[in-house]
């Protein structure tokens, strides 16, 4: 320790010699956490048509890009899909009914992008369409144009107003387009999927699963069917009934909600605060999350992995966007656009309340209700802010990506998509690392670093981020930690991007090739106004403790073991590891089934075991540290 000892002190002595200059410490011992590979997604990115497919060049563009996490199952289109017969209903389009093939998106999605993580979601407001033959002809009305009647109910025979507007002459009769949708006929698509006759998708793979889409405003997005919106206690009725039924199939599935629409139903439901029955008083969020603990308590089954919410801020000065990263986690940042969050306050409404940290209070009332070890993640299906400057885009959007590293973030997948945001994504996810660690910076403000580290703790990234609107800043670095030698080591940098976009391919991109030359493991790097640059850092290893040095042997469970059921299942939750291994073989020592998570941390390992014939096979782990694990299985 005294060489990291002397190391650290030539580094502050270097820091304190150019302290007009942005200071940034990184600790490679200190906060380390796995990095989601999902807070790389993105909506919309696979045809629902067998007969206009997402063309190979896309696909490979995708790939190219790093998309990790893909969410396919269309926003409020979702809440009517009827799995069986392939068809879903368009609230925002007429009610109308058209083809919507999530088979083949789910098949496509694996065979074409097999890193990536796929999410759908089930049907939670009871009914789902049935036929498309009493569509509104809207090719005779209009041309198809859209205009602002679109919102207007005119599937099953309505009349529209000409006028515009939501409201119709006439309203249509939603029974001519749908059909009942209990809670046995939307998880049951986890059968057609992944079970027994099924299509056979990797249900690993397809693992999150959104309870509907924005319920606190199905009154106005499917006011066909909701003439008047549903108490939140209802709503969470109807929840519980599918998620206990979506647990009983699929016990590794990732269930997430509520999806609230935006800010203001973060907290309101129907405009309103929630009343309890003993007369408190609640928010939507704290609500939800109290009625998932009650209703585990009384059931013994977890009904809840993912808070799941949607943001679209308003805000459309770039020094406010370039600070939207902020909103989640930060709880001194008064943010522009408090809304809803005034309602927090005891008194039922507080003007002066700007501060928002709806993620940071969402994990205080997740430790409140369900206590500290809950396992609850946080994540953002739906995201976006309007703007037409690539590189305040692109800044943006970094820094909610490094945020989302900091603070262990599940996912994030963007409905809205600005140019510069496939280089940032691209940038993140082909050069960041698989686990965080925490890096300090004294000018927060403008200037921000999120560093990360691989598996054999060898390779070190850190990504630099400058918010200012007009200025370059001079950052000087000091790492802990983590041995370099002395050298050059390459950057990669966005800046300038202009209004077309740019990124074309891995190779084929704006990112420009610079370095840095690293002492005594400090170095110095000039950013550019709205910028983001990506030092890449090859070490010898971390410098670590005798009691983080981990054993050559897993601890693991198999279970059931013997078994006649569909499904084996090996605990790791005792294990903090990355990228294990699995391979499964049969008596003749033939691999029969293999399954390898690349950048992650599983707790649940799931063993088809539906697959297989009667007979013993033997199953191991294995990770890159030469950490192993192995077992038999019996097939009865």
């Amino acid at each position: 320790m005294k060489r990291i000892y002397i190391l650290l002190v030539v580094g502050w002595m270097h820091l304190t010699s150019v302290a007009q200059t942005v200071v940034v410490t990184v600790d490679a011992n200190a906060g380390r956490k796995p990095i989601s590979p999902y807070i790389y997604g993105k909506n919309g990115n696979v045809s629902d048509d067998p007969s206009s497919p997402t063309t190979s060049a896309q696909w490979k563009f995708l790939r190219d890009a790093g998309l990790r996490f893909s969410r396919e199952n269309g926003g409020n289109n979702c809440s009517r899909y009827n799995w069986r017969k392939k068809i879903t209903c368009h609230p925002d389009w007429y009610n109308n009914v058209y083809a919507t093939d999530w088979d083949y998106m789910a098949t496509k999605l694996r065979d074409s992008l097999p890193n990536a993580q796929g999410m759908w979601g089930f049907q939670l407001i009871g009914k789902a369409a049935a036929n498309t033959t009493h569509n509104f002809d809207d090719w005779n009305y209009n041309g198809s144009n859209w205009w602002s009647g679109v919102n207007q109910n005119l599937a099953g025979g309505g009349v529209p107003n000409g006028a515009g507007g939501s409201a119709a002459t006439t309203d249509g009769n939603p029974n001519l387009y749908l059909e009942n949708w209990t809670a046995d006929s939307t998880v049951s698509i986890l059968d057609h999927w992944f079970g027994p006759g099924g299509l056979g998708l990797n249900n690993s793979k397809i693992k999150y699963w959104s309870m509907d889409n924005e319920p606190d405003i199905w009154y106005d997005t499917h006011d066909d069917v909701i003439s008047s919106q549903p108490t939140a206690e209802a709503f969470m009725q109807l929840y519980f009934s599918v998620a206990k039924k979506a647990r009983a199939k699929y016990p590794a599935i990732k269930l997430t909600g509520p999806v609230p629409a935006s800010e203001w139903q973060w907290y309101a439901w129907n405009n309103a605060k929630i009343v309890a029955l003993n007369g408190q008083t609640y928010t939507w969020l704290e609500f939800f999350i109290k009625r998932i603990s009650e209703e585990q308590a009384a059931s013994g089954i977890r009904l809840l992995d993912v808070i799941d919410i949607h943001s679209y801020p308003a805000e459309t000065n770039s020094s406010d966007i370039v600070q939207l990263h902020r909103l989640y986690f930060d709880t001194t940042y008064s943010y522009p656009g408090a809304n809803g969050v005034k309602t927090t306050a005891a008194s039922g409404w507080d003007n002066s309340i700007t501060q928002e940290f709806v993620f940071e209070r969402c994990n205080r009332w997740l430790n409140q209700y369900l206590g500290i070890n809950h396992g609850v993640k946080l994540g953002i299906s739906e995201y976006g802010f309007t703007h037409n400057n690539a590189n305040v885009s692109s800044v943006s959007y970094a820094s909610l990506l490094g945020t989302f590293s900091d603070n262990g973030v599940e996912f994030l997948s963007p409905w809205y998509w600005n140019t510069g945001m496939w280089e940032t994504l691209h940038l993140f996810s082909r050069y960041a690392k698989t686990t965080r660690v925490k890096s300090v910076s004294n000018q927060e403000l403008n200037v921000s670093a999120y560093s990360s580290v691989n598996t054999s703790n060898d390779s070190m990234t850190v990504i630099l981020v400058n918010r200012h609107l007009t200025a370059s800043k001079t950052v000087s670095m000091a790492i802990s930690n983590f041995t370099l030698s002395n050298g050059n080591y390459a950057t990669k940098q966005l800046n300038a991007l202009p209004g077309s976009e740019t990124f074309v391919s891995h190779t084929n991109n704006a990112l420009v090739q610079g370095n840095v030359n690293v002492t005594t493991n400090t170095f110095t790097i000039n950013l550019p106004a709205l910028s983001t640059t990506a030092v890449l850092l090859k070490g010898t290893g971390l410098v670590t403790s005798l009691s983080e040095q981990e054993s050559h042997l897993l601890q693991a469970k198999l279970f059931p073991n013997p078994t006649s059921g569909n499904y084996t299942y090996i605990d790791l939750s005792s294990e903090k590891i990355m990228d294990v291994k699995m391979d499964v073989y049969n008596s003749l020592g033939q691999i029969v089934f293999t399954k390898q998570y690349v950048g992650q941390n599983p707790s649940l390992i799931e063993i088809p075991s539906f697959a297989f014939e009667q007979g013993i096979y033997a199953v191991t782990l294995s990770t890159e540290k030469g950490k192993m694990w192995s077992s038999w299985l019996v097939k009865m």
